[in-house]
C-alpha cells in the first residue's frame, strides 16, 4: 500500500507534463493608444496640409466646399467649385472626429466626447476657437479600456500578439480584438446650397440659431446665435440606441436602433416629443419629405436582427406615424432625396435610385453597383456618395442617364 501511495504523485506529475506539451494559443490584434496633451491637440486644430483619404466617413456640404470626415482623424476640406474636378485643399486635425456641422463661418465637430468650435471664415485657414465638454458622454471603448482623460488619443499602434490561453491576462491600457475582428469599433458651383446640408448618418443638425446633437440616449439643444460660443439650453433623454438626427419643416426626426422619434422645435431651445414609431432592432437612419419619412433598417452585428429594408412612413399626423410600405434591401446605410428621386446606400450592393413620385409604389430606376456605399447628399442635380473606396459625384440632371462626374479615391 505504501508503494502505491508513493507512486501516485509521480504518475500525476508525468501526466501533467504530457498535457503541458500541448499549448493552447490565441492571436489578438492589440491596439495601444498614442496620446498627446490637450494643449498640443487644440493648437493643431487648423487647416494643415492635405492628406490622403483613407477611411471616409460622414460629410457636410456647404457652399462650394465639401467637409469630409476621415474617421477618428479629422476633416478633409474639399473645394467643389467644379464637381467634375474636386480638389482637396486642407486637412483639419481633430482626433476622434466623426460628425460635422456648419453655420456661417463656424464649423462644429466632435472630438471624442467633446464638441469643438472652429472658425472657417477661410476654410483653407481654419482655426480652433473653443471646446464644449461631454456633448457625447456615452462614447466609449470595448474590452474595458478606459482612456486617460487628461490627454487625447491621436493614433493607435497596431500589433498582432499570440498568447498562451492558460496564462492569459488582461491590460486596461490597450484594446485587444480577436483575429476574427477588424478595426477599433467603438468627411463657383451655381447650384450650391445657401445653408449647409448634412448626410442622413449625422448626429448634428442645425436649424436657424440652434444646433441639435444626439448621443446614445440624449438630445441636446445649443443656442448658437453667438456662433463661436454655443450655450446649451436643454438636454433630455430620448431613449436608447440613438444614432441619427434629421431636420424637416420645424421637426426633428431621430433614428435609433429600436425606433423613430419625432420632436417639435416650435420652442427651439426645448424640443418636445410628438411621437415614436417602434421597429425591429436595427440600425436606423431616417429622412423626411412632405407627408412621408423614409427609414432604412440594417440588421446584423451590433444592430440586432437580420432585418434589411426600407420603410416608408406616413407622417401626415405627426403624433401617429405608421408604416405604409416596406421594400427589401441588402444592407442599407444612409439615404437622400431630391424632388422625386430617392437615393439609398445599400452597402455592398451599391446605390439604389428610386422614382419616389408615388411613395406607396417606389420604382427602382437604377442600381449603381461595384461600390460599397455609406452615405449620400443630393442637391442641385449633383449627388455626393461616400463609399468605402472614395467620394463619388454623379450628375442626375437626366434621370434616365445618371453619370459619374468624379471620384476622390481612398489611398491607404
Amino acid at each position: 500500500m505504501r508503494k502505491i501511495i508513493f507512486l501516485l504523485p509521480l504518475i500525476c506529475c508525468f501526466l501533467l507534463q504530457s498535457c503541458l506539451k500541448d499549448k493552447i494559443t490565441k492571436t489578438y490584434t492589440i491596439y495601444s493608444p498614442v496620446y498627446k496633451s490637450k494643449t498640443e491637440v487644440y493648437a493643431n486644430i487648423k487647416s494643415n496640409a492635405p492628406r490622403n483619404i483613407s477611411s471616409p466617413g460622414k460629410l457636410f456640404l456647404y457652399g462650394n466646399y465639401i467637409f469630409l470626415n476621415e474617421t477618428d482623424k479629422g476633416i478633409h476640406v474639399i473645394d467643389n467649385s467644379n464637381p467634375s474636378n474636386p480638389v482637396v485643399k486642407a486637412f483639419i486635425d481633430i482626433p476622434g472626429n466623426l460628425d460635422i456641422a456648419v453655420k456661417g463661418n463656424t464649423l462644429y465637430a466632435d472630438l471624442y466626447t467633446d464638441m469643438v468650435v472652429v472658425d472657417i471664415t477661410n476654410p483653407q485657414q481654419a482655426r480652433f476657437v473653443k471646446y464644449e465638454a461631454d456633448v457625447f458622454p456615452m462614447r466609449n471603448y470595448t474590452n474595458g479600456f478606459i482612456a486617460d482623460s487628461s490627454r487625447v488619443i491621436v493614433d493607435w499602434i497596431k500589433k498582432d500578439t499570440t498568447i498562451d490561453v492558460r496564462s492569459q491576462y488582461y491590460r486596461y491600457d490597450v484594446i485587444a480584438l480577436s483575429s476574427s475582428q477588424s478595426g477599433i469599433g467603438a468627411g463657383g458651383f451655381s447650384s450650391s446650397p445657401t445653408t449647409g446640408i448634412a448626410g442622413s448618418m449625422a448626429r448634428f443638425s442645425i436649424v436657424n440659431d440652434y444646433l441639435y446633437a444626439v448621443n446614445n440616449q440624449n438630445l441636446a439643444a445649443y443656442n448658437i446665435s453667438n456662433r463661436e460660443n454655443p450655450q446649451r439650453s436643454s438636454n433630455q433623454n430620448v431613449g436608447w440606441g440613438i444614432e441619427t438626427i434629421y431636420p424637416f419643416s420645424g421637426k426633428l426626426f431621430i433614428g435609433s436602433t429600436n425606433g423613430m422619434f419625432i420632436y417639435d422645435i416650435a420652442n427651439p431651445g426645448a424640443p418636445v416629443r410628438l411621437s415614436a414609431l417602434a421597429h425591429f432592432r436595427a440600425c436606423d437612419p431616417v429622412i423626411a419629405d412632405n407627408n412621408y419619412a423614409y427609414v432604412t433598417l440594417r440588421g446584423g452585428n451590433r444592430c440586432g436582427t437580420n432585418t434589411n429594408q426600407l420603410d416608408v412612413v406616413n407622417v401626415t399626423n405627426l403624433q401617429a406615424p405608421f408604416i405604409v410600405r416596406t421594400y427589401p434591401l441588402t444592407g442599407p446605410y444612409g439615404l437622400t432625396k431630391d424632388n422625386n428621386l430617392l437615393f439609398v446606400c445599400d452597402g455592398t450592393a451599391g446605390l439604389n435610385v428610386y422614382d419616389a413620385t408615388d411613395p406607396l409604389n417606389l420604382t427602382l430606376k437604377k442600381v449603381i453597383t461595384g461600390i460599397e456605399t455609406y452615405d449620400a447628399i443630393a442637391w442641385g442635380n449633383n449627388l455626393l456618395v461616400v463609399a468605402k473606396d472614395g467620394l463619388y459625384q454623379y450628375d442626375y440632371s437626366n434621370q434616365n442617364n445618371i453619370v459619374q462626374r468624379s471620384k476622390l479615391s481612398v489611398t491607404k
